[in-house]
């Protein structure tokens, strides 16, 4: 008995009726991503009925789909990672995380190049890839990181992997996480480490997120009291601070992340995988790049049909999203969206209308009921619906 909860990240499926108050008016990444296309072709995630829960162009509808399907809406404000994960978890937060899209306040860059006794340039809210282009070269001439934050919760730190060691620049994240707290308890510190030369500067896969534990109970914290695994790929472990992971492992990629996951469903026989499929989200939800990020659906869609075929009859496959990340907006940040839900149970009812869930919790308490461990701090299970 085991469930595999793959995370598409940044696949949003439409704004939620507070998206105006992030300036996510109109957002709809999957939808939006097809419409730029003229239609998207992804026949897998079609029969398990994508179409059914959004209108996506060339994904029709399914009259017999092989899951169950709805969508959720965030129940926590906000619209980052961590909050997406934890509320998918069964924890939804009263208060957002603090942002600074003018930069972070001096004292909180005074304490840090202090703690670090280096001088940083940037303190601007940026894209990744926009910084380094921007500020390498100087970086590189001075020693000097790179900080910059988003219109998400983050203090993201930016160093060639040939002037600041990436070990030392886990160093200096690891001591911003430390004391970032109270009113600047942001969500992520990130270690952002890139390579190259003017010009043709490469972030590396050599990211770190060091993110807060939890402030309350999570599936995780159930699965670990009842001794059921919890294995987490890509940065799954580190939106969680490692708390209720039975084990971690880091992935460079999507096609990384889909073969991993794999090879877990071969061998594990009990417990929860989560995987985070970070290449929507990061190449191209963040970078606009729409061609780039229906590709990368693509891919996934053809490796849907072996992950289904690693599954027993008994065995639960949820598909779904932690935010949204529209490439056709003007705006590179994550867009406040509700995210779909793809249930499949080969035991189980097919075809099921979920409907539109109040909270993305509605997924933490359905898999806790799924594994008879005591219930998460919020939401509503769906199991018996589809059982």
């Amino acid at each position: 008995m085991k469930a595999t909860w793959i995370v598409l990240d940044g696949v949003g499926v439409g704004a939620l009726p507070d998206a105006d108050q992030y300036g996510d008016e109109g957002s709809d990444t999957l939808g939006n991503v097809a419409e730029a296309l003229n239609g998207l072709r992804l026949p897998n995630l079609q029969r398990m009925g994508l179409g059914n829960l959004h209108t996506i162009a060339g994904v029709p509808p399914e009259s017999s789909p092989r899951a169950n399907t709805g969508r959720m809406a965030a129940a926590s404000p906000g619209k980052d990672s961590t909050t997406g994960h934890w509320e998918l978890a069964g924890l939804v937060l009263e208060d957002a995380f603090p942002v600074y899209p003018d930069g972070f306040p001096a004292e909180v860059v005074e304490r840090f190049t202090e703690s670090i006794e280096r001088e940083i340039i940037g303190n601007i809210a940026a894209s990744g890839t926009e910084i380094i282009e921007r500020l390498g070269d100087e970086h590189v001439s001075t020693g000097k990181p790179i900080l910059y934050t988003s219109a998400d919760s983050v203090f993201q730190l930016a160093a060639h992997e040939d002037v600041i060691p990436v070990d030392t620049l886990y160093a200096y994240c690891a001591i911003a996480r430390e004391w970032l707290s109270g009113e600047h308890a942001g969500g992520r510190v990130i270690a952002r480490p890139f390579t190259g030369s003017s010009g043709r500067y490469e972030r590396t896969p050599r990211r770190k997120d060091f993110s807060l534990e939890p402030p309350g109970e999570t599936l995780l914290d159930r699965m670990h009291d009842a001794s059921l695994p919890v294995l987490g790929v890509g940065k799954v472990g580190e939106l969680f601070a490692g708390r209720g992971v039975t084990e971690a492992i880091k992935t460079a990629s999507n096609r990384d992340g889909i073969d991993t996951t794999i090879g877990l469903m071969r061998e594990l026989n009990r417990g929860l995988i989560i995987a985070n499929l970070i290449d929507f989200d990061t190449l191209y939800g963040h970078r606009n790049d729409a061609v780039g990020f229906a590709r990368s659906l693509e891919e996934f869609d053809e490796a849907l049909n072996e992950i289904a075929g690693r599954m027993s009859k008994d065995d639960l496959l949820v598909l779904t999203a932690d935010h949204g990340n529209d490439p056709t907006t003007p705006s590179t940040d994550h867009s406040r969206e509700y995210v779909p839900l793809v249930v499949y149970w080969p035991r189980g009812r097919s075809g099921v209308d979920l409907g539109t869930r109040e909270s993305f919790a509605d997924l933490g308490a359905t898999l806790a009921d799924y594994f008879g461990t005591q219930p998460t701090p919020c939401g509503r299970s769906f199991l018996e619906v589809i059982r």
